[in-house]
């Protein structure tokens, strides 16, 4: 309670600095959406704004669907927009320029700043925040890891070793994956798995590398706890003791380290043949050119930049900040133990990273359920593996085409629809 009461104090003084807003700010979001950091998110971060704040997280759908409303009329309700790199690329002729807000004293990653510009010469978002997903394990698990493997360094081969030891010594599988109905399973496919083994997450969609990425994958699953179709928060399985070894977004994995901060540890997703692959998330935060209120928008985003605002955010959603923000010394069990996981994925001299898709509007969720239509086709359907990939290449390849999406990374710049071979 006293480091929360001391973090508004902070953040309260330090909203003075970025101005005064008088009017109400519409705060549209994709993040913050689970009740608990909703909650967070208004009493512990925005109440230290001088002004008013209606933060609204939602669905992918209705975000979309009212955001699109009020692009297409040139005017709104909506004064700020806190969404992903990729949602916000998609927008990218519809958001003011917010090269004027003042950064003082405040040193943002300088390639998140990059991203923030979108290709233009102006500064179409700031960076809000960072997230990444990285490998939990109880420390039971530690004696059953093979031979000379390095847990901040393994191999996918060297992954599904330790799950088999495991298992046979404990006469159940071990390992879980988020594969429920709100798993984030397709991220896995999309920014670690495949990258890993093809350098790539379209273009070599159907690639004999692909093929043997997914055969991979099968090989793990035999060693994966049969309940993990159920799992979407494997923090859960993790505290039950019923799963050992996990993958999951690091907001996903929090509660097992802040509740057993002496049980666990976190490292970095296994490498393949092309490298450490994995998909950082960015969170970033715009304004509609038709915002009702521009000067108190950007107060706002001014506010969301400053210190102690990132450090509470970091408290309340479990994403890093994207600034030099000085942490606490008495930061959560998560923190410290997901914080060098991070960091030691991110700066591996294999590191592979994988954004998250850009640029594909309403196309987003069917490009995800490829995904996982291939997952649930050849893992859980036992589907031929070459079948399923030739038959999924055409979906995927479609719905590039309709959203006339080029390629980002780590596939190569594309001058039209990102192609798939």
């Amino acid at each position: 309670m006293k480091r929360t009461l001391k973090l508004l104090t902070t953040a309260a003084i330090m909203s003075l600095a970025v101005g005064s807003a008088s009017a109400q700010v519409l705060f549209w979001s994709t993040q913050a959406n689970p009740v608990e950091e909703q909650q967070k998110m208004r009493e512990q971060v925005l109440s230290g704004f001088d002004g008013t704040v209606d933060f609204q997280p939602q669905d992918p759908g209705p975000f979309t669907t009212r955001l699109q409303a009020e692009i297409e009329t040139g005017s709104g309700q909506i004064g700020v927009v806190g969404a992903l790199h990729g949602d916000l690329a998609t927008y990218v002729d519809n958001w003011a320029d917010l090269s004027d807000i003042d950064l003082s004293g405040i040193t943002p990653s300088p390639a998140f700043m990059d991203l923030g510009k979108l290709g233009t010469g102006e500064q179409k978002y700031l960076p809000w925040m960072q997230a990444t997903y990285v490998m939990a394990a109880n420390k039971k698990a530690l004696p059953y890891l093979p031979e000379g493997a390095d847990l901040n360094a393994l191999t996918y081969d060297q992954l599904i070793a330790w799950a088999k030891n495991v298992a046979e010594g404990e006469g159940a599988p071990k390992f879980g994956f988020p594969a429920g109905p709100k798993g984030l399973k397709h991220r896995f496919f999309q920014g670690f798995l495949l990258p890993a083994y093809t350098g790539s997450t379209v273009t070599k969609f159907r690639s004999a590398e692909a093929e043997t990425a997914w055969n991979v994958f099968k090989d793990l699953w035999t060693y994966t706890n049969p309940a993990s179709t159920n799992y979407s928060f494997m923090q859960e399985p993790l505290l039950t003791g019923d799963v050992w070894i996990a993958f999951d977004h690091i907001a996903r994995l929090a509660d097992a380290f802040n509740q057993k901060p002496d049980d666990f540890v976190a490292f970095p997703a296994p490498a393949g043949p092309k490298g450490r692959a994995f998909m950082p998330v960015l969170a970033g935060l715009a304004i509609p050119k038709g915002a009702p209120d521009m000067a108190a928008a950007k107060d706002l985003v001014g506010y969301m930049m400053q210190p102690a605002t990132q450090v509470a955010t970091l408290l309340a959603t479990n994403f890093f900040p994207v600034t030099d923000a000085s942490l606490p010394a008495d930061l959560p069990a998560s923190a410290r133990a997901l914080g060098p996981a991070v960091t030691a994925m991110t700066s591996a001299p294999d590191a592979l990273p994988a954004l998250l898709p850009v640029g594909l509007g309403e196309y987003g969720g069917k490009f995800s359920q490829v995904y996982t239509d291939t997952f649930e086709r050849i893992v859980l359907g036992g589907q031929d593996v070459r079948q399923v990939l030739d038959q999924q290449a055409e979906a995927l390849r479609a719905i590039m085409v309709d959203a006339n999406a080029p390629c980002w990374l780590p596939d190569a710049a594309s001058s039209g629809p990102c192609p798939v071979d």
